[in-house]
């Protein structure tokens, strides 16, 4: 099966082709130098390079997109691509969540393998998304958002000490350490979404259709907690 996989979730876009296990073709683009992400500019460049890459659009069998959680601007403009694409292309799509394919990279890491695999991406506000994969990819926990210190209460009910890699894990190392969990040196690239774990972990998802695919966002936008807080609306 060749999968076209796409995340972008995380201030990175990410970009690759997968055949099999063989990678075509991967990429990822960086922010730019003020710091902003830049899908909007690269996304569809990408793509297509990855698309010929491959050998055409004839030869992709599926599209894998990461549906977060994360940037809400960033998984709508990925969101959005793939759904346009595989309209157009009549291609079936695959929903893969973004902190699957970070623990997907945190299992196959030489210091992952055996072990649970904790991914955490920094949701602002103080807050961080985080789910808990075994290292066969069992789905121990589903994806949450919580406060450190309430993630770092669960990690103390767990038996042993898990793998953390992410943003959020390197935002948060202090108060995950200390809970149990072993953070990945700030240099490890399994800190970052890749694009041949969102092909890997696409190829064995659900099929569904474009217009079934939604964002994973755990919560509320900000604009519509500002827009509840100045209605009155209480929590807003």
């Amino acid at each position: 099966m060749v999968v076209l996989g796409v995340d972008s979730a995380t201030a990175d876009a990410v970009v690759g082709v997968m055949n099999g296990n063989d990678i075509v073709r991967e990429v990822r683009v960086d922010p730019g130098e003020d710091g902003r992400p830049r899908h909007s500019q690269v996304l569809l460049g990408e793509i297509e390079s990855c698309v010929n890459a491959a050998g055409g659009w004839e030869r992709i069998d599926r599209i894998a997109v990461g549906v977060g959680p994360g940037s809400f601007t960033g998984l709508r403009i990925g969101i959005a691509t793939v759904r346009g694409l595989a309209q157009a292309r009549r291609i079936p799509v695959a929903a893969v969540s973004t902190l699957s394919s970070l623990a997907r990279g945190i299992t196959s890491s030489p210091d992952g393998r055996g072990r649970l695999a904790l991914p955490v991406i920094d949701a602002r506000r103080g807050e961080a998304f985080a789910a808990l994969v075994d290292e066969g990819g069992t789905e121990l926990w589903p994806p949450f958002v919580a406060p450190p210190e309430d993630l770092a209460d669960r990690l103390g009910e767990l038996d042993r000490p898990p793998l953390a890699a992410g943003d959020g894990a390197l935002g948060f190392a202090a108060v995950l350490e200390a809970a149990g969990a072993t953070v990945a040196p700030p240099e490890d690239s399994i800190h970052r979404v890749a694009a041949r774990h969102v092909c890997s972990v696409g190829a064995v998802a659900d099929e569904a259709s474009p217009d079934q695919i939604q964002p994973l966002y755990l919560r509320p936008p900000d604009a519509k907690r500002w827009l509840e807080r100045d209605r009155g609306v209480p929590g807003g």
